[in-house]
């Protein structure tokens, strides 16, 4: 289902530099460079829909992080760039002085081309990377995956990691090529060190109504992925009802920046359009969500969930030049998944970051049912039956979550505690026929019952058809591949 690869939009011409007379005409002693203009300033030229240069961004967001730049103006200029938006070189630039606003990771130079990421912009039980790092470890790569928490709606892989007894996120950078090297994979926190730039405008952002801005969400994404010194990144761009971009042509436009950005840093990055409407896989919550990871990496569990394993681990190994192939990479991921050798790597990863050595060959080799009494588990279980008969159309994601999230499975604020055994299981498919009185979900809950109004929101996300039954789509939709130049060029940091 790949499409034909999107071209980045093209860059303009690049501007005269003071002083430059290659054009013709007498040469006197050269310009002085000009004096950084002061942050007023800069606000006032995108605010009136001018370009900021390199010097200007940089300048920026050394105010930033200096702590000079006010809080009154760090919102100003967010929501000069929302309004005015920017174009791809103001976007490289901004991605890549977010990126060199602190530590840079630096690796074995042997590593280059085996430096591989992947990224999602949330959903609802979206347990991939869970799976696909390991999963790449054990096809030969090295994976520094730095993720995120939840907020609102969607899960953070951190939270579903953390589920899981002794699990730690804070790994140094020492810590982490050790992880690399014995493991090949890491899945680990942002520190304050890694990007600070970023942390800062990120929580001014959520603030100031700048969340939904192409350029800064291209820069917040790309700036984590530039410190890891990748060789190549693949963005899972989300969009559906319970996504970020609700069609998926505003998840493309997303994607073509993603693309065009990354191609401008030297980076080789691919976007796969993914449908978020019913939740991804059987399983939502951290605990839940973390055994139906164990699951796939059995060679078992929702098809829909190995599927996009399988397909954006395809896409990485060819990108990197690993597999002739997307579907060649596809098939080493997969192997790695029915072999035992992805679910080895995490056991591997576990004891690394923390986990008793004894619980993590324990989780990843007993029975589902042993698993379930390793991890936290919630205090009740209520079952919902299908209202009437009919076909599953589709099981709705967001009303699923946003009850998850009232029932403690979610945070509104950053550092929320959350209840890890709280969660659901879809005990149909899409596409199924269900019968009136046919239990559709579980429920994992510490309150004593659902109250009325969340079992008729859980009630009213199912949704029955007349039609007869049917094979459920993948999620995978599109795919938005790099520029030929950049496919043909190694990558430089």
């Amino acid at each position: 289902m790949a499409a034909p690869a999107t071209s980045a939009p093209s860059a303009p011409p690049a501007p005269v530099a003071p002083g430059d007379l290659s054009e013709g005409g007498s040469r006197g002693p050269p310009d002085l460079p000009p004096e950084p203009k002061q942050l007023p300033e800069l606000i006032r030229l995108k605010r009136d829909g001018g370009r900021l240069s390199d010097v200007d961004i940089r300048g920026f967001v050394r105010a930033v992080v200096d702590g000079s730049a006010h809080g009154a103006q760090i919102g100003a200029m967010l929501m000069a760039i929302r309004l005015r938006g920017m174009d791809l070189e103001e976007t490289v630039a901004l991605t890549r002085a977010l990126a060199t606003s602190g530590q840079q990771l630096e690796w074995p130079e042997a590593w280059r081309s085996q430096l591989v990421d992947k990224h999602s912009t949330g959903g609802v039980g979206d347990k991939v990377s869970l799976v696909l790092a390991p999963a790449l470890a054990a096809c030969g790569c090295k994976v520094p995956m730095i993720s995120g928490r939840g907020l609102g709606h969607t899960g953070g892989t951190l939270d579903k990691l953390e589920s899981i007894p002794g699990f730690t996120v804070i790994q140094s950078p020492e810590q982490m090529q050790g992880l690399l090297e014995q493991v090949g994979c890491c899945i680990v926190g942002q520190s304050k060190k890694l990007v600070p730039a970023d942390g800062i405008l990120y929580e001014a952002r959520d603030v100031t109504a700048t969340v939904d801005s192409l350029p800064l969400i291209t820069a917040s994404i790309l700036s984590k992925k530039v410190v890891e010194s990748l060789s190549a990144l693949v963005v899972d761009v989300k969009f559906g009802g319970a996504a970020v971009f609700p069609s998926q042509a505003q998840a493309r436009e997303l994607a073509e920046v993603l693309v065009g950005v990354g191609a401008g840093l030297g980076l080789r990055v691919a976007a796969a359009l993914t449908a978020m409407n019913n939740p991804l896989g059987r399983s939502v919550g951290h605990s839940l969500e973390v055994e139906e990871a164990l699951l796939c990496m059995d060679g078992a569990g929702p098809p829909d969930l190995r599927d996009l394993v399988t397909r954006l681990g395809g896409v990485l190994l060819w990108l990197s030049r690993q597999a002739e192939t997307q579907d060649e990479g596809a098939a080493r991921v997969a192997q790695t998944l029915d072999d035992g050798s992805a679910r080895d790597r995490f056991e591997r990863m576990l004891a690394g970051q923390g986990v008793d050595p004894g619980l993590a060959r324990a989780l990843c080799s007993g029975t589902p049912a042993q698993r379930r009494q390793l991890l936290p588990r919630a205090r009740e279980q209520e079952e919902l039956h299908a209202p009437g008969d009919g076909t599953v159309e589709l099981v709705q994601a967001l009303p699923l979550a946003r009850v998850l999230h009232e029932l403690g499975a979610g945070r509104s604020r950053a550092g929320e505690p959350l209840r890890p055994g709280v969660g659901a299981e879809v005990l149909v498919s899409v596409g199924q026929r269900l019968r009136r009185g046919m239990p559709w979900l579980r429920v994992h809950l510490d309150a004593p019952a659902l109250s009325a109004a969340q079992r008729r929101a859980l009630q009213e996300a199912l949704v029955l058809s007349d039609r007869a039954p049917f094979a459920a789509p993948s999620p995978f939709a599109e795919l938005v591949l790099p520029p030929p130049r950049t496919m043909s060029t190694h990558t430089q940091q």
